[in-house]
């Protein structure tokens, strides 16, 4: 920004009422007139608040100046006073964290100021919303690393900015001068190019390092005035056989997607393309990545127009895919499955030997039952890995009653629960062994890419009534009971009012899915852990149910989930606690895998 204007206090409110009559009288001036107006109000009030250290304390002024530039935001948002409305808008953000000393008002300063730089890297305030937040970071955010590639960027991406001198006063001034100006050298961008028409663009960029595969993100609470969502984060999880990509996005936006078939005259892969509509990419995301693990070769995102953010997924190999939402937040998942040869010819050697003993009589030939083994175990219909997930962890605690919080004893549990499978040969995974946050969606992605053959995520049952008791395993399916929803809806962090929808985005996802398998699963632990556990205490049998947890789905394995007990319980609460009782529960759970397995491998012994 070239110039700040400095007006007297007593002048702006007059100036003020003029713009507003103007725009009123003449509404032939149209849109661009009226975002003018609206921002010329807000930047008028707002340097008035700033000389006026009384009403500047309170937190309702500064958000009525907030509501200008959101008006201004709204009545054009790709006009040319856009990028001026969110500057300030994140100035006043910066101006309440300054008056409350809160960090959650200078993050949503910091998030503003970075939408300029992602939206308009080009525009002439762009220097200063990189001198302004790195202000942020260093003086108030106390993330020096972060402003000093903000000072970095100014000086080699902006050389004739008036900010020059500044930034490299204050980036002397934080030290490691030359690593932010080689770093920044080396390959970073404020922008974003938009896609497709300019895919050689957003491969050209420097592909993201192995070792973290998440393409960058920064999620805001803070919704855009303009009413657009933000993809603000992108991740995923990938192996030869299955890919997982999560978009998440701050708000719920209709998206439509398509696949493209490969083309190899022109060196084309399977590609898959979502376009979000009503959407803005987020700032920190980053345009490429190459992939270098599995089936999915690379990501790409950009704004393929005004309105619309395109994310474009290329795989080496795609047989079947999946594209779904889920809630709190918003997130669009794409499951891709590609199995390999072996897989494929088990699946049509099944299939044959299906129609040939629904036809006629049919009698195995020498050899058939090492042939019936091997073919199973390429089915995976042998039970060597579990993927045990403790639920809830980290910023989540799940259910939080009687002195305990569920995540400590999901953790606690599993791991002796994993034991004691060890113990009889099993090989254990984990989706978590230390008290961290997971998504949902990444849980049953782990156990995908692990190739697990069953998959138990544990938990712990809460209830507003603390007369409420039992024990109870779900595996994933239509919710068919008013509890079946409460239990999805609080496990899954949703309104139970969403569950409906989520059980229509089921019927298309159950096809391809472990139901049977699953449903058989659980009734063999339920029975197990049961019978296991009333041999030292009453408890209460709450059978098996069905509902659709998030955590159960796409789940390629078949998948339960486990309620160890009502944590609101004073009497099942105190048994959590208790290592023995947790030692009949563990037992209770491998009675019943074993259960399980043994009806698997006897079909190989047919």
């Amino acid at each position: 920004m070239k110039k700040h204007y400095a007006a007297k206090s007593h002048i702006l409110p007059v100036l003020a009422a003029f713009v507003l009559a103007v725009t009123f009288l003449c509404p032939s001036t149209g849109i661009a007139a009226s975002a003018k107006s609206y921002f010329t109000v807000g930047h008028s009030e707002f340097h008035a608040l700033t000389q006026n250290s009384k009403r500047a304390k309170y937190r309702s002024n500064w958000e009525k100046v907030e509501k200008h530039f959101s008006r201004c935001l709204k009545a054009d948002p790709n006009g040319p006073y856009a990028p001026k409305a969110l500057y300030y808008i994140g100035r006043v953000h910066e101006e309440l964290g300054i008056q409350s000393g809160l960090k959650s008002d200078f993050r949503r300063s910091v998030d503003y100021f970075g939408r300029v730089l992602a939206r308009y890297p080009r525009h002439g305030w762009a220097d200063d919303c990189l001198y302004r937040r790195a202000g942020v970071y260093a003086k108030r955010l106390n993330e020096i690393t972060n402003a000093r590639l903000d000072l970095a960027t100014i000086i080699v991406d902006y050389p004739r900015s008036d900010m020059q001198v500044k930034a490299k006063t204050a980036l002397r001034k934080l030290g490691k001068y030359d690593w932010a100006i080689a770093k920044v050298s080396g390959g970073s961008s404020t922008g974003n190019g938009a896609l497709d028409t300019v895919a050689a663009k957003a491969t050209a960029k420097k592909p993201a390092t192995k070792s973290k595969p998440t393409v960058k993100a920064a999620s805001s609470n803070s919704k855009d005035p303009s009413g657009k969502a933000h993809l603000n984060v992108v991740r995923y999880t990938s192996s030869n056989e299955y890919t997982r990509v999560v978009l998440e996005l701050d708000d719920q936006a209709k998206y439509r997607y398509q696949v493209l078939q490969p083309n190899p005259a022109v060196n084309r892969p399977h590609r898959l393309y979502i376009d979000i509509n009503n959407s803005r990419l987020g700032h920190d995301v980053t345009a490429s990545t190459t992939v270098s693990d599995g089936i999915l070769r690379s990501i790409r995102t950009g704004q393929y127009n005004k309105d619309t953010t395109r994310v474009v997924l290329d795989f080496l190999d795609l047989q079947d895919y999946k594209v779904f939402p889920l809630q709190n937040p918003y997130r669009i998942v794409i499951d891709v499955y590609a199995p390999d040869a072996k897989t494929l010819a088990a699946q049509k050697a099944a299939a044959t030997a299906h129609k040939t003993t629904a036809n006629s009589k049919y009698r195995p030939p020498n050899g058939s039952k090492k042939m019936a083994g091997d073919l199973l175990e390429q089915l995976g219909l042998t039970v060597k890995t579990i993927m045990i997930d403790p639920g809830h962890g980290g910023k989540d605690p799940g259910a939080v009653s009687n002195g305990l919080r569920e995540k400590d004893i999901n953790l606690r549990f599993a791991k002796v629960l994993g034991k004691k499978l060890e113990g009889k040969g099993f090989h254990i995974e984990y989706t978590r062994t230390t008290d961290v946050f997971i998504a949902l969606e990444k849980r049953t992605a782990i156990a995908n890419v692990k190739k697990a053959d069953l998959f138990l995520s544990i938990h712990c049952n809460a209830n507003r009534s603390r007369k409420i008791s039992g024990l109870e395993t779900y595996s994933l399916n239509l919710a068919k009971s008013k509890d079946a929803v409460r239990i999805a809806a609080r496990e899954n962090a949703v309104d139970p009012r969403s569950i409906s929808d989520l059980q229509f985005i089921l019927t298309d996802l159950m096809v391809n899915s472990k139901i049977k398998e699953s449903r058989d699963l659980a009734s063999d632990v339920q029975s197990k852990t049961i019978k296991q556990v009333r041999r030292k205490y009453t408890v209460k049998n709450m059978g098996t149910r069905e509902a659709p947890f998030y955590v159960l789905m796409g789940a390629k394995m078949p998948s339960v989930l486990v309620e160890l007990g009502y944590i609101t319980n004073k009497t099942e609460a105190g048994r959590l606690k208790s290592d023995k009782y947790l030692e009949y529960l563990a037992n209770g759970i491998v009675e019943g895998i074993l259960a399980y397995k043994g009806k698997i491998e006897r079909y190989a012994s047919l």
